[in-house]
């Protein structure tokens, strides 16, 4: 897992306080960018996440339209598979969005839910795995969108 922020201390703001409780090794291990908009584009980040070796990502960020956009095309034009998670991700205006998801798409990107992508990783929700994702999924996520299996 590779997190990444720009200018943490200025406009963009620190990462989520959430993310830094659920996931302390990544974030403690965050590329901070000086700036550069296209994290793909800085040195530290591609190198980063080439580390991992992985082909595939997975990748959401605060807004589409630039944080997930820009370093989303580059990746998948580098030949890695990538799927945007769309729900985790959002723009300031509708036609921003629209155009963002058409670039992504076009650019090869495969584009996602948060839910979609979890069943996708469990396969089958009765296997160990899957019970994990199961209970994220309805403990985490749903919930924070007004959802409960109780």
């Amino acid at each position: 897992m590779v997190i990444t922020s720009s200018q943490e201390e200025r406009a963009q703001g620190p990462i989520l306080p959430e993310i830094a409780a659920i996931l302390p090794e990544a974030f403690a291990a965050r590329v901070k960018r000086p700036g550069v908009v296209n994290a793909w584009a800085y040195p530290d980040f591609h190198k980063a996440v080439l580390a991992t070796g992985r082909k595939n990502l997975i990748m959401a960020g605060v807004t589409t339209d630039i944080c997930l956009l820009f370093p989303a095309i580059d990746a998948a034009k580098e030949g890695f598979g990538v799927q945007a998670v769309m729900d985790a991700s959002g723009s300031p205006s509708v036609l921003s969005e629209e155009f963002s998801r058409q670039r992504m798409h076009d650019a090869g990107v495969v584009l996602t839910a948060t839910n979609t992508l979890m069943a996708e990783i469990a396969q089958d929700w009765s296997t160990p795995t899957g019970q994990q994702l199961i209970t994220l999924l309805f403990t985490d996520v749903f919930p924070a969108i007004g959802v409960s299996i109780a």
